[in-house]
């Protein structure tokens, strides 16, 4: 669904039945701590490392890790489908397999991807949701994780049976691990909620995420 089709209404009744039903902000859907990523194998770090993360609207992911420390950029894109098929208004339909994604460059020697992991799961969207988030409906919009390595891939494993023993959330984790190359977004998707801040969707479903980062990952906040 493109979200510019029913941002307004959902502006209007979604996010005030939210907010009147919880009293919580969007990515606020924990009821008990989350607990850290499981450890990692132990290795020399490389300089830079690659994540791709899935969790709805692009635009407030890519957001929320624009300011974690030790990432060095992030970028919109699509993932999980083909590169023949890896435009907006084709995946908007909503028959390509692709989910919204981001691509966050890193550095593992100041953050790693179990802690980004982490940030995502807490703060970055709500991993109950199924094929969709908030006002966003659609596969475009799941909640998926695509490694870009075996050691990610385990990581990742580990960490969904660590969150669902651990019964932090009200709902079944609805996270999947998917195989799956990324292509970018356009360019007017890129850095979207850095240029836009004011744009009502930022405002109502994104600026929450950021806010969060700060308050509950300070010593990652950039």
């Amino acid at each position: 669904m493109n979200r510019y089709a029913g941002v307004f209404a959902a502006l209007a009744l979604t996010g005030a039945a939210f907010w009147l039903a919880t009293g919580a902000a969007p990515a606020d859907a924990a009821h008990r701590p989350v607990p850290p990523p499981p450890a990692a194998a132990i290795g020399k770090p490389a300089a830079r490392e690659v994540a791709v993360l899935a969790g709805g609207c692009f635009w407030g992911m890519e957001g929320v890790f624009e300011h974690v420390k030790g990432v060095i950029s992030a970028q919109a894109g699509y993932a999980g489908g083909t590169a023949a098929t890896a435009q907006y208004d084709t995946v908007s339909s909503e028959t390509t397999n692709h989910a919204e994604s981001v691509r966050i460059t890193f550095d593992p020697r100041v953050v790693s991807y179990g802690h980004l992991l982490h940030i995502y799961f807490v703060v970055a969207h709500d991993p109950t949701q199924v094929d969709g988030q908030y006002p966003d409906q659609g596969r475009s919009y799941r909640s998926a994780i695509f490694p870009q390595s075996p050691a990610q891939r385990d990581l990742a494993k580990r960490y969904i049976a660590t969150i669902t023993q651990s019964h932090a959330f009200n709902a079944p984790i609805a996270t999947r691990i998917e195989p799956g190359t990324f292509y970018p977004a356009e360019a007017w998707h890129q850095q979207f909620m850095r240029r836009n801040p004011n744009h009502p969707y930022i405002r109502r479903w994104d600026i929450a995420r950021v806010d969060h980062l700060r308050t509950q990952f300070p010593q990652s906040y950039q």
